[in-house]
């Protein structure tokens, strides 16, 4: 449910900046985070007009470092009487993803979060902003939200702008880093869209669909990914308890890199499956009508054969039914190493929960699990290549570096995202700045898909004043926004 964070809306106004009319282009940064946004946009020139974040952690964040008090709620802040002393020239929205995201439920504009697009709908309708960058989970695009996705692009069509109906997905592992790109895998749908002078609404070239900004899985400039070096971006000063391994957590990684091993040299440097491997699918074979012995001190040492392959039930559903046919033969083929490891390591005893009894190897040809960037899980140990790192989430999975045998430290994760190194995240938690990089965009990635979208609509831009002051800010910048950050010092050290 959705609260305010402040009083009333005479607070909020009284809390809006006069902004200079000095800057190139004002901005509205809607569900703002601690700024991500922000950071790219005030890079270039830009002066934030209106700012809302419902977090009221993230919020101070953002203030500190950028000096605006954002409001609370956009659905009773985003009234007629705030939007009055907030025009501005490019709107700006990472909008609440979890209706879309495959870890919620989906329900897309069903779900009350969804709806939250109206309010951004009504701030456009008011100003019609010159330019619209809106940024969401991929599965925004997804099959279970096509109705959602086509109601964006109509509404924003029907308010007079120019928006391409294919989405621009850009993920800032595939950002060279001299334009300012991370090791993160980090997949993300960017709606932009221009608005079009009443004098151009018959020009012919409107009649042509625009080119999204970015391709889903495309490099740019022919970047090649696996060339990045994740411990150039680490940090050991900045690692904190949290981020140190557990007993247990060393014990479970220990025992699978143990089976990674004897499992490699039996397979003759074969890849190992890429299936999940779960362990529980093992303790439903029987020998001779028995179950398996786990015990450590057990010594007999069953020999399984087609024949006593476990019965699958087909009312199962049919992922279920695959996973289990291939754990199945998996353990027929190698149970004469499996069982003798799983007793050794004490797999099936109270010191494995059941979700560290699942491996999912994604890690190609590395021959340890110490080798890879791991994530503990709900559905098991997922293990990967050190190209690059998944997705920073707002949940507790925050990535293991193997190689330094811990995780990502809090700092580290707000490098990820392009943020600078005096980034200020006084007075905040470990867990807290998880959630806020978890939330946030990659600040290269936005400043990547405006220059883009600026380039490609820049006949458009031209003909208002306003578009005019935007082209020149935004073409004129560095490539990189680590070229205009690095010079970024925090709202509240300068007060």
């Amino acid at each position: 449910m959705i609260s305010a964070r402040r009083g009333s809306a005479e607070a909020s106004v009284a809390a809006t900046r006069v902004l200079p009319v000095a800057a190139p282009f004002r901005f509205a940064d809607l569900f703002a985070g601690v700024g991500g946004f922000h950071a790219a946009l005030s890079g270039f020139g830009g002066e934030c007009a209106y700012a809302v974040e419902i977090d009221p952690r993230a919020a101070q964040v953002y203030m500190q470092n950028w000096g605006h008090d954002p409001l609370g709620d956009i659905t009773r802040d985003a009234n007629d009487e705030i939007m009055a002393v907030a025009a501005h020239d490019i709107l700006a929205a990472g909008f609440p993803c979890q209706p879309f995201s495959k870890s919620g439920a989906q329900r897309g504009m069903d779900e009350t979060r969804g709806t939250v697009y109206w309010n951004i709908l009504k701030i456009i309708e008011a100003h019609h902003p010159k330019v619209i960058v809106l940024e969401n989970v991929r599965n925004l695009v997804g099959p279970r939200h096509r109705h959602e996705w086509e109601v964006i692009i109509e509404t924003l069509r029907a308010e007079g702008y120019h928006v391409s109906e294919r989405p621009a997905i850009l993920s800032p592992h595939l950002l060279p880093e001299r334009l300012g790109g991370r090791p993160q895998v980090r997949e993300r749908v960017f709606i932009t869209a221009t608005w079009i002078p009443p004098e151009l609404r018959d020009d012919p070239r409107l009649e042509f669909e625009p080119e999204p900004v970015a391709t889903a899985g495309r490099s740019i400039d022919g970047w090649d990914p696996t060339e990045w070096s994740i411990s150039d971006f680490l940090d050991d000063s900045t690692v904190i308890a949290s981020c140190t391994l557990t007993t247990d957590e060393v014990r479970w990684i220990s025992a699978w890199d143990d089976f990674v091993r004897i499992l490699r040299g039996r397979m003759a440097g074969r890849h190992l499956p890429g299936h999940p491997i779960w362990a529980e699918a093992w303790d439903d074979f029987r020998y001779r009508g028995r179950p398996i012995n786990w015990s450590a001190n057990a010594k007999s040492l069953p020999a399984f054969t087609d024949s006593d392959m476990p019965y699958i039930d087909p009312a199962l559903p049919d992922w279920k039914q695959s996973h289990l046919r291939r754990n199945y033969d998996f353990f027929l083929r190698h149970h004469s190493v499996i069982i003798p490891w799983a007793r050794r390591v004490g797999l099936f005893t109270n010191a494995f929960p059941a979700s560290r009894r699942k491996l999912e190897w994604q890690a190609q040809h590395q021959r340890s699990l110490w080798d890879t960037v791991m994530q503990l899980r709900p559905s098991g140990i997922r293990a990967k290549a050190p190209n690059y790192l998944p997705a920073l989430v707002a949940i507790t999975q925050t990535s293991i570096y193997g190689p330094r045998r811990r995780r990502l430290s809090p700092r580290e994760t707000a490098t990820l995202q392009g943020l600078p190194a005096s980034f200020s995240f006084e007075g905040q938690t470990a867990s807290a700045i998880y959630k806020q990089m978890g939330n946030g965009v990659n600040v290269a990635a936005v400043w990547y898909v405006l220059r883009a979208h600026v380039r490609r609509d820049e006949w458009l831009l031209k003909h208002t004043d306003e578009g005019q002051r935007i082209i020149k800010a935004v073409l004129d910048a560095p490539e990189s926004p680590d070229d205009v950050l690095g010079s970024h010092r925090p709202a509240s050290m300068s007060q």
